[in-house]
């Protein structure tokens, strides 16, 4: 393994997450890495669906696979039969080998683990593949559609490339009506973008700091 690009950092509920000395930036939030992936991705994204047979769910920089287990957990609690589809989209290698180190509370966690190890897991009623490259062009490749999206990249700052009109329309071109895409910035830009693109934008959950997460709906 090349050396480590990242730092383990202990957040205030007690997960880890790991701070990326490329991009200057967390993984996730300092207040809560695994409070924040439940609060500002699953719930928000799922609360509706989760009464459905099969809920599919498009992961973008699937990193620790935080929002991914987060939502193995919610759907596993309130639905147990409920088949679970996700597509993460990841660029870092090195990053699924480095989780492997880690426990961050979920109860799910060890698919994440075996995911990140195989690119894949397919068992009990879960079904997850990871494609590796970069997502700009890893979403072309998607053909099916999905109930909800988790957006997780660095800041606009840091990673701009993932927050332009041209990557949400690829984005909505595979969500269903109905569709909700969490993210956690609140920047001008990024919501600009967004409604560019024929998103209902809204006010995410405030968690972690003074601003709110953001909620695009698809129409």
């Amino acid at each position: 393994m090349t050396p480590k690009a990242r730092r383990l950092v202990v957040t205030k509920d007690g997960s880890p997450t790991f701070y990326n000395e490329r991009y200057g930036e967390h993984y996730h939030g300092t207040a809560g890495a695994a409070k924040e992936s439940m609060v500002k991705f699953a719930e928000p994204c799922l609360k509706g669906l989760l009464d459905r047979d099969e809920i599919a769910i498009l992961d973008i920089c699937f990193g620790l696979g935080y929002n991914t287990a987060a939502a193995i957990d919610l759907i596993r609690l309130r639905n147990p039969a409920c088949k679970i589809t996700i597509i993460g989209l990841e660029n870092d290698e090195q990053v699924l080998e480095e989780l492997q180190d880690i426990e961050p509370g979920f109860e799910n966690y060890a698919i994440i683990k075996e995911a990140a190890i195989a690119k894949r897991y397919d068992r009990h009623g879960i079904s997850i593949e990871l494609l590796m490259g970069d997502a700009r062009e890893t979403i072309k490749t998607i053909e099916r559609e999905f109930d909800a999206v988790f957006l997780q990249p660095f800041s606009p700052k840091s990673c701009p490339e993932l927050w332009t009109r041209e990557f949400f329309l690829d984005i909505k071109r595979l969500m269903k009506p109905g569709a909700i895409m969490a993210t956690f910035s609140c920047a001008t830009e990024v919501r600009q973008n967004m409604r560019e693109c024929g998103f209902i934008v809204k006010n995410g959950v405030i968690f972690g700091r003074k601003a709110p997460s953001t909620l695009a709906v698809m129409p």
